[in-house]
C-alpha cells in the first residue's frame, strides 16, 4: 500500500493541506495501528497532522480505527456504570490525585478502570502512586477483568489493551513531539457496554473539539480541563465540569475563577511516597478532601447512575467522604 497520496494531502502546509475524509482517516489510522506504515512515511504523516491540526472528521475516523483494535471488557454487574480514568500525563508541578479519585469512587461501589502508562518520563505517574498503595498493574486484560469483578478497580497499561496505540504514543521519545495518539487515548472506552469516561482536556482550546467528538460518538462522559492533563479536578480551583450524555452537554458545576481564600491541605511533596501517604490520610478521614474533588465525585455518581441527581449525589458525598460538604454550582 502506498501512503504518498495521504502525505500529499496532509503535508502541503497550513494553507495548502487538505483534511482526510472520515473513511480515509479510518483506513490510514488502522494501518498505523497495525504497524504496517513504514517509519519514513509514518513520521511524515504524524508531523503533517501536527502542523495541519486534526479535523473533527479525521479524529472520528481515527477513533473508529481504535475501536476495532481495542480490547473490550465486560461491564461488572452492579448498581453503577463503570468509570474510566485515562492517566497519561502524571505530575510535574501538582500532586497527582488520580489514584485518590479512583479509590473514592471504589468506596461507593462504582467500578473503576484506570488505563495509562507505567513509565513517567520524569513525571510521577498514577502507576507509581498505586504501587506505593499496594495496587499493582494488571499484567493482562484477563487479570484486569477479574480485578474489576472481584475488587471493583483495576489499573491496566495501555500496552495490554491497545498495543498499536501504545506504539504510536511511544514515538514521542524518538520524535520529540506529541502526535494525535496523545489526544485520542483520552477518549477511548474499553467497555463492551455503557461506561462513563472522564475526559481531561490538556489545553482550554481543545475542550470544544473533545466535546464535539464525544457528542458525535454518543459518549457518556465528564469533560473537564485536566490538572496537568490528568483526569482529576484541580484541588485549588474547580474547573468547569460538563456531563455529556444522550447527545447533549449539561454543566453540573461552573468553573471557579475567584481568588483563593485559603489553600487546601495537599501532599507535602510531589513524589509517589508523599502523595500515597496523603491519599491514605484522606481516605481515613485524617485529612480533609479538597472540595473540587468532592464536587467531581458527586458528578461521577450522577453519570454512573449511582445517584439519581446532583442533589442526592452531594448528600451521599457529604455523608461518606467529608461530612459537612456543601457543593454549590
Amino acid at each position: 500500500m502506498s501512503y504518498g497520496h495521504y502525505i500529499k494531502e496532509l503535508g502541503r502546509g497550513a494553507e495548502g493541506s487538505r483534511d482526510l475524509t472520515l473513511e480515509d482517516a479510518r483506513q490510514l489510522y488502522a494501518a498505523m495501528l497495525d504497524g504496517g506504515v513504514p517509519d519514513l512515511e509514518l513520521g511524515a504523516i504524524l508531523i503533517a497532522l501536527r502542523v495541519k491540526g486534526e479535523a473533527t472528521e479525521e479524529m472520528l475516523g481515527f477513533m473508529q480505527a481504535i475501536d476495532a483494535h481495542l480490547h473490550r471488557f465486560d461491564n461488572p454487574q452492579g448498581r453503577a456504570r463503570p468509570v474510566i480514568l485515562p492517566t497519561y500525563n502524571g505530575a510535574r508541578k501538582e500532586a497527582n490525585l488520580t489514584p485518590l479519585l479512583a479509590l473514592l469512587l471504589k468506596r461507593f461501589g462504582v467500578p473503576v478502570l484506570i488505563h495509562g502508562l507505567i513509565e513517567g518520563y520524569g513525571r510521577v505517574t498514577t502507576a507509581q502512586i498505586f504501587r506505593e498503595l499496594g495496587i499493582l498493574p494488571a499484567i493482562s486484560p484477563t487479570q484486569a477483568q477479574q480485578q474489576l469483578r472481584e475488587q471493583g478497580l483495576s489499573f491496566v497499561p495501555l500496552s495490554a489493551i491497545a498495543p498499536g496505540l501504545h506504539q504510536l504514543l511511544s514515538l514521542r521519545a524518538r520524535m520529540g513531539v506529541r502526535n494525535s495518539a496523545h489526544s485520542l487515548v483520552k477518549m477511548i472506552n474499553p467497555f463492551a457496554g455503557e461506561a462513563v469516561l472522564l475526559a481531561p482536556a490538556t489545553h482550554p482550546d481543545f475542550i470544544a473539539l473533545m466535546r464535539e467528538l464525544l457528542m458525535a460518538r454518543d459518549s457518556r462522559a465528564l469533560l473537564l480541563r485536566g490538572t496537568e492533563g490528568e483526569p482529576f479536578a484541580n484541588p485549588k480551583r474547580r474547573p468547569r465540569l460538563e456531563y455529556i450524555h444522550d447527545g447533549q452537554a449539561d454543566v453540573l458545576f461552573e468553573g471557579e475563577h475567584e481568588s483563593l481564600r485559603a489553600l487546601p491541605a495537599l501532599p507535602d511533596g510531589l513524589d509517589a511516597a508523599a502523595t500515597a501517604a496523603w491519599t491514605r490520610k484522606v481516605l481515613e478521614h485524617q485529612m480533609p478532601l479538597p472540595k473540587p474533588l468532592a464536587d467531581q465525585v458527586a458528578c461521577c455518581l450522577v453519570a454512573s447512575g449511582y445517584a439519581t441527581d446532583l442533589t442526592q449525589a452531594k448528600a451521599l458525598v457529604a455523608v461518606e467522604l467529608c461530612g459537612g460538604y456543601g457543593g454549590g454550582n
